[in-house]
């Protein structure tokens, strides 16, 4: 919006669609059903004291959870004709019911709410703007337990090769990792073998739209923005970064076939040729989600200033 587009600072950012009640209920209907493909499945592995070394990071790493992400929410462009339903489920002061329509109020954000989403939108701008980068072929769950170190899913995955052969791999190929939040879980003796160095203070400096872990992050950095973004663009982050996570537990050292993952065999030349293939496919997905992300935002953002 810009210029006579902004709305008054009294007004709610209601978009350019207005849903009727109708529309909204069966979208938010669609939308839990989908989501609880993932959600029930959690809540069911949680009450009897299971896990899923694939799905549960999910929910686990990214502390978003079940009931918020089953809680639908409009998408940024969009409005609600004003009803009883409507005002009991999405309440005052982020939704703001005038002239017959019930809209999101930006200004009802606090300064360190929009503190945050000026850095998510920072941190996508800069990723977005970077070349992208498919070398790595998941080297960063070799290297997590190089050694011998912390084997997370020990209890319930064994790994696919004995150790000695995993270590000489690791050795073997160059590591190339440009995540930081991947590379803090290195074993202290792999952080050398990194050709990038990481560190806490430059952790979004190197964030490059390759990367699948960048890629599944975009899940958090939609989930930060809640409910401003809406929720068909956080389930297709959520979607994206279910896709990424089975790729990269598929390319990793584990053996996970008694839960029907079969592996992306990366010590190998067919293997690191898939695992490329299909990390490229994911990048264009997040390509334009990362693009969704920064419009919707951006939108907010602009829409919030004026009430400022």
């Amino acid at each position: 919006m810009h210029g006579s587009d902004m709305p008054a600072p009294d007004r709610p950012f209601r978009g350019d669609t207005v849903l009727t009640t109708a529309e909204w209920q069966a979208r938010a209907a669609a939308h839990l059903a989908r989501v609880e493909v993932y959600t029930r499945p959690r809540r069911e592995r949680r009450a009897r004291g299971a896990s899923h070394p694939v799905h549960d990071f999910l929910f686990q790493y990214y502390s978003y959870s079940p009931a918020k992400l089953e809680a639908w929410h409009p998408s940024s462009g969009e409005g609600l004709v004003d009803s009883t339903e409507a005002r009991e489920r999405f309440p005052e002061p982020v939704y703001v019911a005038a002239d017959g329509v019930i809209g999101r109020m930006p200004g009802a954000m606090s300064s360190a709410e929009r503190d945050t989403l000026v850095k998510v939108l920072d941190v996508l701008r800069a990723t977005h703007e970077r070349p992208a980068q498919f070398g790595c072929y998941g080297m960063h769950e070799w290297a997590m337990v190089y050694g011998g170190h912390d084997v997370r899913h020990a209890q319930v995955a064994p790994l696919r090769m004995p150790q000695a052969e995993l270590d000489a791999f690791v050795e073997s190929r160059p590591v190339l990792c440009s995540h930081f939040e991947a590379f803090r879980f290195f074993a202290p003796a792999a952080k050398p073998l990194n050709r990038v160095l990481l560190t806490w203070e430059t952790r979004h400096d190197l964030e490059q739209p390759g990367c699948i872990h960048a890629n599944m992050d975009l899940y958090r950095w939609a989930f930060t923005c809640m409910p401003w973004v809406g929720s068909e663009l956080l389930w297709q982050c959520f979607a994206l970064a279910a896709e990424l996570r089975l790729l990269d537990m598929e390319a990793g050292p584990y053996d996970l076939r008694s839960f029907g993952v079969e592996p992306v065999r990366v010590e190998t030349p067919e293997g690191r040729e898939e695992y490329q293939r299909r990390q490229r496919a994911l990048s264009e997905q997040a390509r334009g989600l990362r693009a969704a992300l920064i419009d919707a935002i951006g939108a907010v953002l602009e829409a919030g200033a004026g009430r400022r």
